[in-house]
């Protein structure tokens, strides 16, 4: 797999102009223009460093003289688009490994573990991710029972969809030595057998520790495959940049080699998974870009709760469904503020994943009292703001802190969500235009591999508030939709702006890397059902062809 994808890279790269001045001409181009309105243009100029010296419209003058010419063929042109939040190395890694993402029922499930498990006999574990009880409606938890009558052999470790709970058979709690007496750790619940407490067999948010632990880590060969096909995956949905969140040193070196040996085709701004990541990869700064702009250690990313769908996502008030619980805050106020402040000291951009309107106001209030002491452009983020209070809403603005957001999260949990809040408390859910309004930044991605890495599903879903099936009609929440340009700047010019990337790349503009794709189809002319059947024709980076589609048969 690793040859081919090299294969692949070497005849884009004998395809492509090498780096010189050129001029791509006769395009349908659109990109955000500085006010973050949709502007129009014809060509571009790219020099000798692959950065736009020219953007041209129509009736523009074109040079006299330029080294290569690429013929547009009046094509459809736009931004690079950026994942303003995904985990690139388990998007890679879920390729290599056993993916639940597609089954729609329990027994389903069961009939693929099974398969998997014969298929790789030469195993120690069985790994894999993807499952989702509430896409089976099953109506509870999976239990190790049911994972036994399919794996009894060996131990079975399966992640939840939203990588915040793990199913485990009864070999995997029993070599994690996980029983009745064993206590949930802080920030993890244990799910339990009544009456006994025996554990069920699924593991949420922090108790999913002692099984991590246990398993076999991947080898260096192993991370440069899974970023090969992360890479392509990527590509193949149009993004040219990527903010991943959680990268640990291992996952740092892998994305090193990949730019030492010219195999870095995406834009990677790196969040450590913890101060201890942190401090490994970047030592006391952040440090600078490299491979021209190809790769960049930004700063931390923290976790203050879980999500909706382990109901471990913080809430002021319990849970409609569960109303024993208001979910798992992960980290205490005075926890989270002295790691911002570890962070914030030697100028590392602090991103925490916040989900429940509770977590997100813990964040909102350590921002309010950090702000006081770090001064200057320090660029707050937090990850998901899912559930936010109304009353909250505000200080997102007046903080200044940017709402890292991913749209079709919206689509896929929105009759959880109603099942997990009750209709009182949907205002601030997925609240794109009230955050917008308030004067917050938003930043647009895909949290993959829980979702597809597909910004054009997100656009129309930002841009509807439904899903592929057009339901809700009119959409839901529908005064939370928002207009395209603002869409599409969350996906280019604010997700740069998020990653202190806005003069490197993010728009079509003289000065910015010439980062643009190729499309089917003008989305700002489509329906939302339109722009999610977009297809990608081609990808450029710094002005370099590094993907392009497959022609379909006669």
């Amino acid at each position: 797999m690793r040859r081919i994808a090299f294969a692949a890279i070497l005849a884009l790269a004998a395809s492509s102009p090498a780096l010189a001045d050129t001029l791509i001409d006769n395009v349908d181009g659109l990109t955000i223009d500085a006010k973050g309105g949709i502007e129009r243009l014809t060509g571009l100029v790219i020099d000798n460093d692959g950065k736009i010296t020219q953007v041209l419209h129509r009736g523009d003058k074109r040079p006299a003289r330029t080294d290569y010419l690429v013929d547009g063929k009046g094509r459809v042109l736009m931004p690079g688009l950026i994942d303003a939040h995904a985990h690139v190395m388990d998007l890679g890694l879920a390729t290599l490994t056993l993916d639940l993402s597609a089954t729609t029922s329990l027994a389903e499930a069961q009939a693929k573990i099974a398969a998997y498990a014969a298929a790789h006999p030469d195993r120690q574990w069985i790994i894999g991710r993807g499952w989702n009880q509430e896409k089976w409606k099953l109506g509870r938890m999976p239990t190790a029972t049911e994972l036994d009558i399919v794996v009894k052999d060996k131990p079975v470790w399966l992640e939840r969809v939203d990588g915040h709970a793990g199913w485990a058979n009864s070999a995997a709690l029993v070599a994690a030595k996980i029983t009745a007496l064993t206590k949930d750790p802080v920030g993890g619940r244990i799910e339990r057998v009544a009456p006994g407490m025996a554990p069920a067999g699924v593991l949420v948010d922090k108790a999913r520790g002692v099984i991590d632990a246990l398993i076999p880590q991947p080898r260096p060969a192993d991370r440069d495959v899974a970023l090969a096909a992360a890479q392509e995956l990527l590509l193949s949905h149009g993004v040219t940049a990527v903010a991943d969140m959680g990268t640990s040193i291992e996952d740092w070196q892998a994305f090193r080699r990949a730019g030492d040996s010219g195999a870095l085709r995406v834009r990677i701004m790196a969040y450590g998974a913890g101060i201890d990541a942190m401090t490994l990869i970047g030592g006391s700064a952040p440090g600078p870009w490299l491979y021209d702009d190809k790769l960049h250690l930004n700063g931390l990313k923290l976790l203050m709760d879980g999500a909706l769908g382990s109901r471990g996502a913080w809430l002021k008030l319990p849970y409609t469904d569960s109303a024993s619980t208001k979910g798992l805050p992960r980290l205490t106020p005075a926890q989270l503020r002295n790691l911002m402040s570890r962070a914030a000291m030697d100028n590392f951009q602090v991103a925490v994943h916040a989900i429940g309107d509770a977590a997100n106001a813990a964040m909102l209030d350590a921002v309010g009292e950090l702000s006081e002491t770090y001064k200057g452009d320090r660029r707050w983020r937090i990850e998901h703001a899912q559930i936010v209070d109304p009353a909250d809403i505000t200080r997102f603005g007046k903080l200044g802190v940017i709402a890292s957001m991913q749209p079709v999260h919206q689509t896929s949990d929105r009759t959880m969500a109603e099942a997990r809040l009750g209709p009182t408390r949907l205002n601030g859910a997925y609240a794109w235009n009230s955050l917008s309004a308030s004067g917050a930044k938003l930043a647009f991605g895909s949290d993959a591999p829980v979702e597809a890495p597909d910004p054009f599903a997100g656009l129309a879903a930002a841009i509807s508030r439904q899903g592929p099936d057009n339901e809700p009609f009119g959409g839901w929440q529908p005064q939370e939709r928002l207009p395209f340009s603002s869409a599409l700047a969350a996906y280019t010019t604010g997700a740069a702006y998020a990653g202190f990337a806005e003069s490197r790349f993010g728009r079509i503009a003289p000065g910015m890397r010439a980062d643009f794709l190729f499309v089917d189809r003008d989305p700002t002319l489509s329906s939302p059902g339109e722009i999610r059947q977009s297809r990608v024709l081609e990808v450029w980076l710094g002005g370099r062809k590094v993907w392009t589609a497959a022609q379909p048969a006669d």
